[in-house]
């Protein structure tokens, strides 16, 4: 069984440091996929972009300043962990998103409830043997018919 957790978060879309614009964004984490998390943006006049990248760089990032590669995730401020940057970038474009800490961390503790952080193979694992088991049935009965 394939289960989700979802919130809509306003973020600030940081253009440049004189501009920005708040806007919904959607955090989505399924069981199907239980290391990543969705983050998908919709700008005026633009399709709907997700980037999909690890929890732990989201749990981790909340706190300090995480993510080598085309996502960064660190605190805003690193003696106040109010608010948390999110750069997507590809080769020289980026996006630049700023959250208040709180919706993210309630997204991430529902998570945590649904899949434990460090439970993430086991399920994997499960999901694995579900599909070969159910394969298994309907070959079975593909002969047996």
């Amino acid at each position: 069984m394939r289960e989700s957790v979802q919130a809509e978060v306003m973020m600030s879309f940081l253009v440049s440091e004189e501009l920005s614009f708040r806007i919904p964004v959607e955090l989505r984490y399924e069981t199907g996929d239980p290391y990543a998390v969705r983050l998908t943006f919709h700008l005026p006049g633009d399709a709907p972009v997700t980037w999909t990248f690890g929890r732990e760089l989201l749990i981790d990032g909340v706190g300090r300043p995480c993510g080598e590669g085309d996502v960064r995730v660190e605190p805003a401020d690193c003696d106040s962990l109010v608010e948390v940057l999110i750069r997507l970038q590809v080769g020289r474009d980026q996006a630049l998103f700023r959250s208040s800490t709180a919706p993210v961390i309630a997204f991430l503790d529902r998570t945590d409830k649904l899949v434990p952080l460090g439970q993430e193979g086991a399920l994997a694992d499960f999901d694995t043997h579900l599909d070969e088991a159910l394969d298994r049935i309907l070959a079975e009965e593909q002969s047996a018919g």
